[in-house]
């Protein structure tokens, strides 16, 4: 089980992967989209698909099939998202607002099915298992398969972008992801099959769901766990957003340099992803929480102070080159392996929330999860792309970059995501790592 579980993550973990890192990147580069536009299209698409998450969220709790609630979802969206997610990567002729327009359009179509797909599997992690053990496992096992998804993205990256402005190398890579989505999604479905037909269901109870949505308001676990995924991948998803900014043009590393260098980060995050799960199991949560975040910060500071290399010879080409390479890999290895910690805790404290909420409904909470994240995400992803326009930023070969954009990508890399991540573990304060206190049912 924990292996056809942890393959349901893989497809779907490639995407996110390859959007995370170069989307932005195709939009400004390849499109010719301005940054300010790139981050609208960002926005508007979490938007949307935030606002589907709590609707497919409630329809998947009142499904009722011989598979299960979510089973029906995940194989029946299977195709069409990696029909559309490899539509993502097209470039349509014509104007700036006809290319937005598509790109808006298509991402609406893509994230609905990503949705229908990702959300019934997230709730089934508390679903198959009431053993908190068991549930740190299935969501290490996800996350494993999704990080090593996101390497293979990367990879795919470094061998088919070498030039960020070639509009068709990205279609390759969006069909050849788009049809690993699908496989990897009905193989996960065909493996969990036995388990999800006999897992725990949420109540049928008529009328509840009004009194369910009231639970989540009160739910102060839940509250607790949604604040600290905020903040974690908000500052996650704007590094990866930058990565491919700042390692050009601040670090002034060559663009074939760029995509490969992204590779100890996934390697590292996905090292950490293990060292964090023995640790909670014998140590706990929080302090597997607090200890990879510290890493976190520390990456994120030093990557801000970094010294970028002397563009006139190739990386190694000097000493002193060689150093500031070594360094900017030190600090790439550290946010990894802190990182991790955003893909692991959140989704392992959040079962503890669900099973204080006597009718358990998996899938309502892990919409509000998803709804929230995606919500801050896409206003983090726009306010992103103002701050590079307004920074004077340019997305085109050659240009010398002004200070104050060098400043703001800094600043995207460091100071801003370890601000988020403070702010997570304020957030975390008090969490009761033992025992489960049942809330009362609202009147």
């Amino acid at each position: 089980m924990l292996l056809a579980y942890g393959v349901g993550d893989a497809g779907t973990g490639m995407a996110a992967s390859l959007i995370g890192f170069y989307l932005f990147i195709f939009y400004t580069a390849a499109a010719g989209l301005p940054a300010w536009m790139a981050g609208l299209v960002l926005m508007l698409a979490r938007l949307w698909d935030a606002i589907n998450d709590p609707i497919v969220g409630w329809l998947s709790d009142k499904t009722r099939s011989p598979w299960g609630p979510r089973l029906p979802w995940i194989l029946g969206s299977a195709i069409p998202l990696g029909a559309a997610m490899a539509m993502m990567w097209w470039l349509p002729p014509g104007s700036l607002w006809v290319k937005f327009t598509f790109f808006v359009a298509i991402s609406v179509v893509a994230n609905s099915l990503y949705t229908c797909v990702n959300l019934p599997y997230a709730a089934l992690a508390a679903e198959l298992t009431t053993d908190t053990r068991l549930r740190t496992r299935l969501n290490t096992a996800r996350f494993t398969g999704s990080l090593i998804a996101g390497l293979v993205g990367i990879v795919l990256g470094g061998l088919l972008l070498r030039n960020h402005d070639d509009a068709g190398s990205y279609l390759k890579v969006g069909v050849l992801s788009g049809s690993i989505i699908a496989v990897f999604t009905l193989l996960c479905g065909w493996g969990i099959a036995p388990a999800a037909r006999h897992c725990q269901k949420p109540s049928t109870q008529k009328g509840s769901t009004r009194r369910l949505l009231l639970r989540v308001g009160r739910n102060s676990r839940f509250l607790k766990v949604l604040g600290l995924y905020l903040m974690l991948w908000c500052a996650l998803q704007i590094m990866q957003t930058a990565a491919l900014i700042y390692l050009p043009v601040v670090m002034r590393l060559p663009e074939s340099w760029s995509n490969w260098i992204l590779l100890p980060f996934q390697i590292s995050a996905l090292v950490g992803l293990q060292i964090w799960n023995r640790y909670s199991h014998h140590q706990g949560r929080i302090k597997a929480l607090h200890r990879g975040t510290a890493l976190w910060i520390g990456g994120c500071l030093l990557a801000m102070v970094l010294v970028p290399l002397d563009a006139d010879l190739s990386p190694v080409g000097s000493a002193a080159n060689a150093l500031r390479l070594a360094a900017l890999l030190i600090a790439i290895m550290v946010v990894g392996v802190g990182a991790s910690t955003a893909y692991l805790i959140p989704w392992a404290l959040l079962p503890d929330a669900i099973d204080a909420d006597p009718e358990k409904p998996a899938g309502l909470y892990s919409a509000w999860m998803v709804f929230t994240q995606k919500i801050c995400i896409s206003l983090a992803l726009f306010s992103f792309g103002n701050l590079m326009s307004l920074s004077g930023y340019v997305a085109a070969r050659g240009i010398v970059q002004p200070d104050s954009a060098l400043i703001a990508i800094r600043l995207c890399m460091g100071l801003i995501p370890a601000t988020l991540v403070v702010l997570g573990l304020v957030v975390m304060r008090r969490w009761p790592e033992r025992g489960l206190h049942l809330l009362q049912a609202p009147p």
